[in-house]
């Protein structure tokens, strides 16, 4: 190892004006690579135990102060991303569809809280055991009763404001922390044609402030939702990172871990060796190891942790790191009507629709969404357009304040051909090969799509909208949310991690986050995500 060297550390992604010490900790109990909601719930909650934890994230630490002028660099022409994750270390090639992995997520501390719309869904029964009840996929090592706590757990900490009012939704043991946001004006636009229909509308659980609560303001209707949070009302991970830190945690940003290595008996990790923006190596030694780093990059940092003892990538003697990768895909039906919808009022969806997910025919569940950014912004038309003054307002009136649309996640089922892999031919920063992405939709998820969009269809033509565009399975895209790379299971030949997210094959190194699902459904991740992660907290600290 690198005697230790003064190294600077920046807040934001563009000076090192801010010096912080990059070095090792002396003797961590607990090493966590990555700072996203896993890592940051983890490293708080064993931090509290009284424990040394050391994060490494590859990424910087913004700003709070940052985040208004991050809003307006996402609201002007060609500067949409406020997160600043282009570059070579993301490069990607893919098989089949094409998957924009670079805009999937953010490196950075907070990981991809910093951008995610902050819908938060508990999976339901049916997702823990798709293998038992329909012959399909594979069954989960715990079930949701298993899961239940941790997802109350889950609930308290990222502060989400939901209602009673899903009758389709797993049963739960009290209300949210917060209460539910209204519908909005364009849900109640929706209502009569779904009454008509026989359609089901509820209300959406955000992991946003309805009211102050855990010292964060309530929703100040920026409406900027998805890529920036100016108020913070949004959850984001950097309130339990902050939390961590203050219970002892020391966390290094501009860490990328290059890779694990184990000790002589290949059987527990020793270090992490990571680089510090000046070039240093760094090995970062612990009792206990967790991977907190994205459905994509939990397996690439197991596949460049090669060795003689572990030829194919740590963990993987089964062969399942980097396969079954799936995501959801969107579905959606959009047009105009004849009356103001207030578009992009609301910069998140305050109803949905969970009705059709239980049916069996499809098998893939289907979540509808009521979106309340259809149509284009006032704002983003403005900044492009090529005129001014009553030309200007002709073309905004023309184009903005009636559109109307309906999304949806559909559920993705496991295929060992869908899978991360190691490009050899393009390489990081630091040499190290980037993702191989290889993604494809069959025709099972294809006829789930098209069964989404007839009832997508139906409603909108209840409403009387005149449809304009269609998004189906031809030009469906991913979700985001990357999945199931390192599944969890019973069986060391079939899967990665056990039910406690531990690694068969080592002893000492948990992986955490979306990759560990054995199969998705399509909800969205980020609370199921918290409550194994928590989940996972304990299971660590019995160990010690």
């Amino acid at each position: 190892m690198n005697s230790p060297a003064a190294t600077s550390a920046i807040s934001n992604n563009d000076s090192d004006d801010n010096a912080q010490d990059r070095t090792p900790s002396e003797q961590a109990d607990v090493c966590i690579v990555g700072a996203g909601p896993a890592g940051a719930l983890i490293a708080y909650r064993l931090a509290n135990q009284d424990l040394d934890v050391v994060i490494l994230e590859a990424g910087p630490e913004f700003s709070d102060a940052d985040r208004l002028t991050q809003q307006e660099q996402h609201i002007r022409p060609g500067m949409s991303d406020p997160w600043k994750m282009g570059g070579q270390r993301d490069a990607y090639t893919t098989a089949g569809r094409g998957y924009p992995l670079n805009a999937a997520r953010v490196k950075g501390v907070g990981g991809s809280t910093l951008h995610w719309q902050g819908m938060v869904m508990r999976l339901h029964e049916r997702d823990f055991e798709m293998k038992s009840r329909y012959d399909v996929g594979v069954d989960w090592p715990i079930d949701y009763t298993d899961l239940r706590p941790y997802y109350a757990a889950a609930e308290s900490a990222l502060g989400v404001a939901g209602a009673m009012d899903n009758p389709y939704a797993p049963p739960r043991e009290t209300s949210h922390p917060l209460p539910a946001f209204p519908p909005s004006h364009s849900d109640s636009l929706f209502a009569p044609a779904c009454e008509t229909l026989g359609i089901d509308m509820h209300s959406v659980p955000n992991a946003r402030n309805s009211e102050r609560y855990d010292g964060r303001a309530a929703c100040q209707g920026y409406g900027t939702c998805k890529p920036v949070c100016p108020s913070g009302a949004k959850y984001t991970a950097e309130s339990h990172i902050q939390k961590a830190r203050s219970a002892g945690a020391h966390i290094i940003d501009q860490a990328p871990v290059q890779r694990l290595v184990h000790g002589d008996t290949g059987k527990a990790v020793k270090k992490a060796v990571y680089m510090t923006p000046d070039g240093t190596e760094y090995h970062q030694s612990a009792q206990r190891f967790v991977l907190a780093c994205g459905g994509v990059e939990n397996a690439r940092l197991l596949l460049l942790s090669q060795s003689d003892q572990h030829p194919d990538g740590l963990a993987n003697t089964s062969g399942a790191v980097g396969r079954f990768f799936t995501d959801h895909l969107f579905a959606g039906v959009g047009g105009q009507l004849d009356e103001p919808t207030r578009q992009n009022h609301v910069g998140f969806n305050t109803s949905e629709c969970h009705q059709f997910y239980d049916d069996t025919s499809p098998v893939e569940g289907i979540k509808l969404e009521f979106l309340n950014y259809a149509g284009p912004s006032p704002v983003n038309k403005a900044l492009t357009a090529d005129t001014w003054g009553d030309e200007l307002l002709e073309q905004l009136q023309a184009s903005y304040g009636n559109h109307i649309a309906v999304g949806g996640l559909v559920e993705q089922l496991p295929h060992a051909s869908n899978r991360i892999t190691l490009n050899h031919s393009e390489t990081d920063t630091h040499g190290n090969p980037v993702p191989h992405v290889e993604w494809s939709i069959d025709e099972r998820t294809s006829r789930a799509i098209r069964r989404a969009n007839n009832i997508q269809r139906r409603i909108l033509e209840t409403l009387g909208a005149s449809i304009e565009w269609t998004v189906g399975p031809d030009s469906t895209g991913p979700a985001y949310h990357q999945m199931g790379t390192t599944r969890m299971g019973t069986n060391p030949n079939q899967s990665v991690v056990n039910a406690d997210c531990r690694t068969h094959e080592l002893s000492n190194l948990w992986v955490v986050g979306s990759s560990v699902f054995p199969t998705g459904g399509a909800m969205n991740p980020t609370l199921t995500i918290a409550a194994l992660s928590l989940r996972a907290a304990d299971a660590i600290f019995d160990t010690l």
